[in-house]
């Protein structure tokens, strides 16, 4: 596996929202290795009335207008984290949320980490997924293009053929018209269809 560039990030949005699809997280962790493949994308872009930097940037939203590349980690509902790549131009503010991820690596360290068994259910959602590798505020602003990070992207050596669906975003109140979410058609680790 070979580690994302800042070429592959600094795109148009939708374009990497799209071709996050198949890559893979990474998090080195003391206990061991959390892999996790890409199966579940949303984009945020700074026109978009859902997106954290639509009304310019604030303490909370200042790490999407950083370099593309970057982690964006916010905390909603009082409760959950959700994990964010920063895209596009430095001062742009815009992101791409990881919606689901399809385990890979590390099984028994996210089943510990979800206090759950059933692995359907490990990563299939923006908030389990940031609970089963723990991922929390502190990785917001990382820079996700370091070889030596604990939490990083990768690319397989490897050509992955599957279809991919675009559709509606889901789980917000604004923009949910806008086709910004993307799928591996026909993955079961995908959090809705």
């Amino acid at each position: 596996m070979k580690i994302l560039n800042s070429s592959f990030f600094s795109k148009d949005t939708l374009k990497v929202t799209k071709e996050l699809l198949g890559k893979f997280i990474i998090r080195e962790t003391k206990d061991g290795k959390i892999i996790g493949r890409i199966v579940e994308t949303e984009a945020y872009l700074k026109d978009d009335p859902a997106s954290h930097s639509f009304c310019g940037r604030t303490k909370r939203n200042f790490h999407m207008f950083e370099s593309a590349g970057k982690s964006y980690v916010y905390f909603t509902y009082g409760m959950h984290h959700c994990f964010n790549i920063v895209t596009n131009k430095k001062g742009i503010g815009e992101a791409v949320l990881i919606r689901a991820v399809e385990p890979i690596g590390g099984i028994e360290l996210m089943k510990k980490n979800r206090k759950i068994f059933d692995e359907k259910n490990l990563c299939n959602g923006p908030a389990k997924l940031t609970m089963a590798f723990g991922i929390d505020k502190k990785y917001s602003g990382i820079n996700l293009l370091d070889e030596n990070s604990s939490l990083k992207l990768m690319d397989s050596d490897e050509k992955d053929n599957f279809e991919i669906t675009q559709t509606n975003r889901i789980g917000i109140s604004k923009g949910k018209e806008l086709n910004h979410r993307f799928y591996i058609k026909g993955n079961e680790w995908v959090s809705k269809r």
